[in-house]
């Protein structure tokens, strides 16, 4: 990945992992299927208005939007609501980088390189550790939950890979809007009419904010550009970059709510950002020992 492209991806995790405090934020005000409601709603307007839709089958958008909407963040705002804490959420839902690999290999017909198989054991063991001291800050449900946001999460990332190079911004402000049908009549079955309204006149600006940061930042610039860089590399390239998010995640949760860092925590993230360089660097870093050895056989 050329150096622009890492420092978008980098800006793009970051957006991610500050966002499990704006997500806690937001449910505090709205009940989570509503709340990913709003959040797509944001996605495609008015911005639907403007930007014209993208030469790709209405499948992709379709499925995008299901499986980005109600699959990855109408799952993951329930289970925020009361079984798992922002900062541990950041790190579950990275499952996601090894389903769209597992994904990539079963369906695309991509393949592994050593290297990079090194790198995800890292990450693995990072994720074993984490599993191995759940506590009362990630219940069951909440662990299945956040899999299951995280398996759909890597469903959509193969959807935008399968779209090609195409108008990343246009895919995601269209694909938004397949994501609210889903998202809005299950608010209505399980959260209720009644609820549904209490919470859009009792919101405060805090919410509102969240809402929109969640539409535009994070869904709109975070997948737009998240998916033009799957459309340019492999997603065994690109899919692991998201581990970082749970540095940040972990961290901004520390910072804003005081979540605990204890040293099992650290050293998942320690192992995840070691599986994490090993795949992202080691290509570069190969590629510069070689460099002097093929000069110097070109020599003799």
């Amino acid at each position: 990945m050329s150096p622009a492209h890492l420092l978008l991806a980098l800006a793009v995790v970051l957006v991610w992992g500050t966002n499990f405090v704006v997500i806690r934020l937001g449910l505090d005000e709205f009940p989570p299927l509503l709340f990913a409601t709003l959040r797509f709603v944001l996605s495609f307007l008015p911005w639907l208005l403007f930007v014209k839709r993208p030469p790709v089958r209405w499948r992709w958008l379709v499925g995008n939007g299901v499986f980005l909407g109600f699959g990855m963040f109408g799952l993951l705002f329930i289970a925020m609501r009361a079984d798992i804490t922002p900062g541990v959420a950041s790190l579950v839902v990275q499952t996601q980088a090894f389903f769209t690999i597992g994904l990539s290999m079963l369906l695309l017909g991509e393949r592994l390189r050593a290297f990079q198989v090194a790198g995800l054991a890292l990450c693995v063991a990072g994720l074993v550790l984490l599993f191995a001291h759940t506590d009362a800050s990630l219940t069951v449900r909440g662990l299945v939950l956040t899999l299951c946001a995280g398996l759909s999460w890597a469903v959509a990332n193969l959807i935008a890979k399968r779209a090609g190079r195409i108008d990343m911004l246009g895919f995601m402000v269209w694909s938004s809007l397949f994501a609210v049908p889903p998202l809005l009549l299950a608010s209505l079955a399980f959260e209720g009419p009644q609820r549904i309204g209490e919470a859009l006149a009792q919101a405060n600006w805090i919410g509102w904010s969240a809402a929109l940061w969640q539409g535009v930042a994070n869904t709109l610039f975070g997948y737009g550009a998240w998916n033009w860089l799957l459309a340019r590399y492999p997603a065994a390239t690109v899919s692991p970059l998201s581990l970082l998010v749970p540095v940040f995640g972990m961290l901004a949760a520390a910072l804003a709510f005081g979540e605990a860092l204890p040293g099992w925590k650290i050293q998942a993230c320690v192992l995840l950002l070691a599986g994490l360089a090993v795949i992202s660097l080691w290509p570069r870093i190969a590629a510069r020992f070689a460099r002097p050895a093929s000069l110097s056989g070109n020599g003799e």
